[in-house]
């Protein structure tokens, strides 16, 4: 009896244990680092009064410290929302070793507690060239940056940002902290030599990153609780989910340039699902100051030297001064922008122009990628190694630019792989400029109908864009946290990667509502040949009528054509027209494009045909969503048996404005200067 209560209390004080060394995995709390459970590599080392450094006076080098205990969260939970949360508050210092402030330091969240690969200077020792902005890098950063870097599109060379998988920060604001004294924001000077609180804080069931700065009281004594503001300094919405890995490392990275610092953390503490501990202000010690050089003595003629020497070294840097105000002068007005107060909430998206022209060499003609009427689109490459294409169109003013660098800032925030990524844009003199990622092989549209350079494409190939382009729209109409309508799906706005899949692009015309909004009747714009007949009857733009549009553009990827072609018969002039009449007479195989001669699966040919006039039904709700399109496309559904009388479907009309009565008539002699330009159709209004 007595030598099993014994292996009982055993297991009991075992368990007790265990249990407390996984509750101390998730928090802790930390003033004297020597007894923390850190990995440090590069420069990072901990002083004998145990403040814990990660730079000193090394030029162009990292200093990593991470937390041995990898920090668990559950992202493929449904309680995954609580097991994101998390909560942090650290005390740091960044001392300058000169005038200049170095480059700065980063609290990471990473899948790897080993960054030594990180890059210095404005890397800031997290990311390098090749990692910069890969979504498998799967990393979190809050920077402290103290040196303004073109290339990572810094707003100033004092600010924090929230950096996710790249040094481009998804937001970011000039380091301040709210006063709750006077009601405003009070700046901060981040490399001041001065100790500064910061708290980071994740709220993962409403889905939300706080970053709070405040400073440490330097009066004696000192409050032993610091007191945080009410207002944070960046509130940003973010699904962790995405990016974060079932186990992640937390920790400190830091990088020197060729001018140097040293940065300090002086206390931290940490818990994940709930409130970090708060420091203790009486237990900071204070950051060391690099000691004053002493001055020898000097003999009077030694000092008279010098003293020429100085009034020399003055008046040279005087007249560099000047020609140097002239350059600037220049240099400004060749790279001058737009920039009103109210695009400042947009501005981590905001490229600078200096960037793109460096990028685009100067928008040489060699660098052209194509024009139309929106304007000219070239390519680029950004000092990362990142290959960009720039489009440059005209500013609208009528339509509102504020609303529409809105929805620009909108899309730089949609993530699926079948879109065209928008990295960001710029405005100058008249124009807008949007940043996309590069895609190598053009348009469809290119490879459809391009007599002159001809490219092929096998029917699986455009069976698989296909699918690509309605994994897309599936995601625009009903997993993002908007409706986005895209209003002008068609062959030359699908570009292809390297490896020919298929991308959206040319979010022009998008625009984006609530769910469960009324849609309210807008403009009537799009393309004549893809406009659902409700549009350009009622002017009323819904998922039904981008489906329509994808029907249309279904049609002219098997049968190689568009759906509206003047230099055709008249009984083929109207796609949807004549592959219905081919459907009724049972020779539907011969509206495939002949291009293909006869080397393709029927199978497919019929899938795509049929489901192409299926979403050109003229009733809207007859068609399918684009979740059902999805489970057609990949065999979990049978399609619905549909009739090919032409009465059924939504036959375009194409039409003319008579410029005198403002009527509008069908005619067929319109089509002989017929264009396929995106436009605003007829009678559009609000």
């Amino acid at each position: 009896m007595a030598k099993a209560l014994q292996s009982l209390l055993f297991y009991l004080i075992t368990s007790a244990c265990m249990i407390s060394l996984m509750f101390a995995q998730d928090q802790f709390e930390y003033y004297d680092f020597s007894k923390a459970n850190l990995s440090l590599d590069g420069m990072a080392t901990i002083l004998p009064n145990g403040l814990l450094q990660l730079t000193n006076n090394a030029t162009k080098t990292t200093g990593h410290a991470f937390y041995k205990v990898p920090i668990e969260f559950n992202t493929s939970s449904s309680t995954s929302a609580e097991s994101l949360s998390f909560s942090t508050e650290f005390v740091f210092a960044i001392v300058p070793e000169a005038k200049s402030r170095g480059q700065g330091m980063a609290f990471v969240v990473s899948p790897t507690p080993d960054l030594s690969h990180g890059g210095a200077t404005s890397y800031l020792g997290f990311v390098n060239i090749t990692t910069n902005n890969k979504t498998d890098t799967h990393i979190l950063a809050i920077e402290l940056d103290t040196n303004g870097s073109a290339d990572a599109a810094d707003i100033n060379d004092n600010h924090v940002g929230i950096d996710v998988n790249s040094i481009y920060s998804i937001q970011s604001a000039n380091a301040s902290y709210f006063n709750d004294t006077n009601r405003k924001n009070d700046s901060l000077l981040l490399a001041s030599g001065k100790s500064i609180l910061i708290w980071i804080e994740y709220d993962g069931t409403n889905k939300v990153l706080d970053v709070t700065l405040a400073p440490v009281q330097t009066t004696r004594p000192r409050f032993p609780r610091s007191i945080k503001p009410s207002l944070p300094l960046l509130s940003r919405s973010i699904n962790l989910s995405e990016i974060f890995l079932e186990e992640m490392f937390i920790g400190f990275s830091g990088s020197t340039g060729t001018i140097t610092s040293n940065q300090y953390i002086l206390g931290w503490s940490f818990k994940k699902g709930g409130k970090a501990k708060s420091l203790d202000m009486s237990k900071i010690i204070d950051p060391p100051t690099p000691p004053l050089p002493q001055l020898p003595p000097q003999s009077t003629t030694l000092l008279t030297e010098r003293l020429v020497i100085i009034i020399s070294i003055t008046s040279a840097i005087v007249v560099l001064m000047i020609i140097g105000g002239v350059m600037y002068l220049y240099q400004k007005n060749k790279y001058a922008e737009v920039l009103e107060e109210w695009e400042k909430e947009y501005s981590p998206q905001r490229l600078s122009f200096r960037t793109l022209f460096k990028a685009t060499k100067g928008f040489k003609e060699n660098r052209l990628l194509g024009a139309g009427g929106f304007g000219k689109v070239y390519k680029g490459e950004l000092p990362s190694g990142i290959q960009i294409a720039v489009k440059r169109v005209s500013h609208d003013v009528e339509q509102g630019m504020q609303q529409y660098v809105a929805e620009v800032a909108s899309m730089g925030r949609l993530r699926h792989k079948n879109l065209v990524q928008l990295l960001g844009y710029c405005r100058r003199k008249g124009e807008l400029l949007l940043v996309y990622d590069y895609m190598p092989n053009g348009s469809l549209d290119d490879y459809l109908f391009n007599t002159q350079n001809p490219k092929s494409l096998s029917l699986s190939q455009r069976f698989h864009i296909v699918k690509g382009v309605a994994s897309a729209l599936l995601y625009l109409h009903e997993d993002w946290e908007q409706v986005v309508l895209h209003r002008d799906i068609k062959a030359s706005n699908i570009l292809l990667d390297a490896n020919l899949n298929g991308k959206l692009g040319d979010f022009g015309l998008a625009r984006f509502h609530d769910r469960g909004m009324n849609i309210e009747a807008t403009r009537v714009v799009g393309t004549i040949g893809y406009m659902a007949p409700e549009l350009t009857a009622m002017g009323v733009a819904t998922t039904w009528t981008d489906v329509y549009a994808f029907g249309a553009f279904m049609l002219e990827v098997v049968c190689g054509r568009r759906p509206v072609d003047p230099d055709k018969p008249r009984e083929e002039m109207i796609l949807i027209k004549w592959v219905a009449t081919c459907g009724k007479n049972g020779v539907l195989m011969d509206t495939v494009d002949s291009k293909l001669e006869g080397n393709f699966s029927a199978k497919e040919a019929e899938l795509l045909l049929k489901l192409g006039m299926l979403c050109s039904q003229s009733n809207p709700e007859n068609r399918p969503s684009m979740r059902q399109m999805i489970q057609y496309l990949e065999g979990n559904a049978s399609i619905p048996d549909i009739s090919f009388d032409t009465y059924e479907f939504g036959i375009p009309n194409i039409c003319e404005r008579n410029n005198e009565t403002g009527t509008t008539q069908t005619t067929t002699s319109s089509l002989a200067n017929f264009s396929y330009d995106t436009v605003t159709v007829l009678f559009g209004g609000r």
